[in-house]
């Protein structure tokens, strides 16, 4: 049976056009909540037993205060709410000591700091709601609570605005603080800022998703509620409007958003960054636009069973999966996805609601990204990015969501259920080595990364005595990749295409030969193919284990498999995947010939520049 979609997605049947079509999808998504909360009335929301790496009392107030994130712009644009003394209570009652439902006292870098952002941001958009029908008790645990909170150590990274969002709240309703403490934190801020929009998500070598969705969103939401005149907010706003000429190639013509890094399981906070533009009144690109870029990601959403089936959102991204959550990932955590209901705080009179929805106008020709270390290229419903490959091995498959060689919107990637089975590895858009047919090592990290107009390089080293140069350059529908690998020892290897989503049975159609590999579905069509590498290798159409990928839970992996011998080899390969079945067939039947590599490598060696990306150095801690 197909699974209901009106109990496996809030979204589902809303069109999306509209700010009431908005305004409904959080209320449906919100009410799933309702029986959850703590019939003691703390500030807890405990949705089911799965546990992060921090404590049950911090992942329950995660699940009370992220709603947070879109029910305060509700409010602020006038909307009507039936529950806010439930939250009021819930928040007098969460930060009383002396209270059962008491979440504990917050630490050094610890996730109730996390949560805390949007109580701060409560005070500052509604101290109607949450400050001043307070008694004189309640007001002096919650300011006592934020104040001892703020002077702990927040996590070196897009954590730091946390505390300058509790500020916010605690200045506006007259609580004083040590404001060198925020002053601190912006100058730390402006510090990770590299240039063109972009910075980097604190001192870690690493630019994802964050950079639109919590450095950016914070940032715009800091630059709107400043006072006249701040300094700091019209250089958030100058940065905005930068990024948006560049973030909107993460998004394809149907609202997808590239498939990166860590912590999708936010969903449609990726919306966020155009929902802030408007909250703003930051007309980076036409409202028309920023409103279709917004919308259309919404829409993107509402056919997949990103929920329970009592409605409660799910850990996962296209589907539930625990697989691919990160350790500080709670059953409340997908609620950050509320971010995206910020322009409910704007009325229906607001420029970016009365815009007419403009179509996204892909790129002709491939962007190039310098900072993330990417190339963009847009086809129907697909964005695909050539990666140069980032370094996060403190994440959980850290290898999967930052090191690949191309990441897409329509495809997502695929994260490894079993280290020690090569044989069924999906490896999509990556190039793996094995010594012993059982274990296998894949790109953690790079010794060098450059980008040369269009084309990427990077240097890598799956073992320690094993060194491999790539070489990535976008050709039309397919992207080809060349490895020149110097190994002292003979080496299994495996490299995958694109993963596309498998129907049950026998319904695909597969092909495999020397040199290539193919998979058609009923609606998309990925192959691999060999260009002339110096070893003949194997084509095979993998069913990789499932709930594996992030978007669909079965999936195919065109793949090409060989030994290289001792000594060095090059491997040349092009990768496909479309929608588009006739023009993917079309491509499928010419593929590209194989760039001359000593003219890539003079081209790297006279136009080459290293990635910030990947080759910062480390700030002191």
């Amino acid at each position: 049976m197909p699974i209901d979609p009106s109990r496996s997605n809030p979204f589902a049947g809303n069109p999306l056009r509209t700010r009431a079509d908005v305004v409904k999808a959080l209320d449906d998504s919100f009410a799933p909540l309702l029986p959850y909360f703590d019939p003691g009335g703390g500030a807890r929301v405990r949705l089911d037993a799965a546990a992060a790496h921090f404590d049950r009392a911090a992942a329950d107030f995660e699940g009370f205060a992220r709603p947070l994130w879109g029910l305060l712009p509700l409010a602020k644009g006038g909307e009507p709410f039936a529950h806010w003394a439930m939250y009021r209570d819930g928040l007098a009652n969460g930060l009383d000591p002396e209270h059962p439902g008491f979440i504990g006292r917050a630490g050094p870098r610890d996730q109730r700091l996390v949560e805390l952002a949007v109580i701060g941001l409560a005070l500052r958009l509604c101290p109607d709601i949450f400050w001043e029908p307070l008694d004189a008790r309640a007001r002096k645990n919650v300011a006592n609570y934020l104040l001892e909170a703020r002077r702990h150590d927040y996590a070196d990274n897009n954590w730091r605005f946390f505390r300058v969002l509790v500020d916010m709240g605690l200045k506006h309703v007259g609580v004083a603080f040590d404001e060198s403490l925020t002053e601190a934190y912006l100058d730390e801020i402006d510090g990770w800022y590299l240039g063109d929009g972009w910075y980097r998500d604190g001192n870690v070598r690493r630019i994802d998703h964050y950079i639109p969705f919590a450095m950016h969103f914070y940032g715009l939401i800091y630059a709107a509620l400043a006072a006249p005149g701040d300094p700091r907010a019209a250089r958030f706003r100058e940065r905005a409007r930068l990024f948006a000429q560049d973030i909107r190639h993460w998004f394809d013509d149907v609202g997808g958003a590239l498939a990166f890094g860590r912590s999708l399981t936010y969903r449609y906070a990726m919306a966020g960054f155009w929902g802030a533009l408007a909250f703003a009144d930051e007309e980076a690109l036409p409202w028309g636009v920023v409103k279709g870029h917004y919308l259309r990601h919404l829409r993107w959403w509402a056919d997949k069973p990103i929920a329970h089936r009592d409605g409660v959102l799910s850990v996962g991204y296209g589907y539930p999966n625990l697989l691919m959550s990160e350790n500080y990932n709670s059953a409340g955590s997908p609620y950050w996805a509320f971010k995206a209901f910020l322009p409910l705080a704007l009325p229906e009179s607001h420029p970016f609601w009365q815009a007419r929805e403009e179509p996204a106008e892909p790129a002709s020709e491939p962007v190039p990204l310098r900072h993330p270390g990417m190339v963009m290229t847009q086809s129907p419903g697909n964005v695909v990015a050539l990666s140069c490959g980032q370094e996060n091995l403190a994440m959980r498959f850290g290898s999967e969501k930052y090191a690949k060689f191309v990441y897409s919107s329509r495809y997502g990637f695929s994260v490894e259920s079993d280290e020690r089975n090569f044989g069924l590895a999906a490896l999509d858009g990556m190039l793996a080595f094995s010594d012993d047919g059982l274990h296998f090592r894949v790109r953690e990290g790079n010794e060098e990364a450059q980008i040369a107009g269009d084309s990427l390089f990077a240097r890598w080293r799956p073992f320690p005595d094993v060194l491999v140069d790539t070489w990535l350059v976008p050709a039309g529908l397919w992207h080809i990749r060349l490895h020149r690998i110097v190994t002292p020892r003979p080496l299994l290897t495996a490299e995958g295409g694109f993963a596309i989503a498998r129907a049950d049975g026998a319904a695909d159609r597969t092909e495999e030969a020397d040199g290539r590999a193919c998979v058609t579905s009923a609606t998309d069509f990925s192959g691999i193919a060999d260009l002339g590498s110096t070893v003949t290798r194997r084509g095979i159409a993998s069913k990789v284990a499932p709930n594996t990928n992030l978007i669909v839970a079965k999936t195919t992996v065109p793949q090409l498999r060989a030994t290289v011998p001792a000594g060095e080899s090059l491997l040349v390969t092009a990768a496909l995947a479309s929608p588009d079945l006739a023009a993917v067939r079309a491509a499928w039947a010419s593929p590209p010939p194989a760039p001359d590599l000593p003219t890539v490598e003079r081209l790297f060696a006279t136009k080459g520049e290293r990635v910030s990306a990947i080759m910062i150095e480390e700030a002191p801690r």
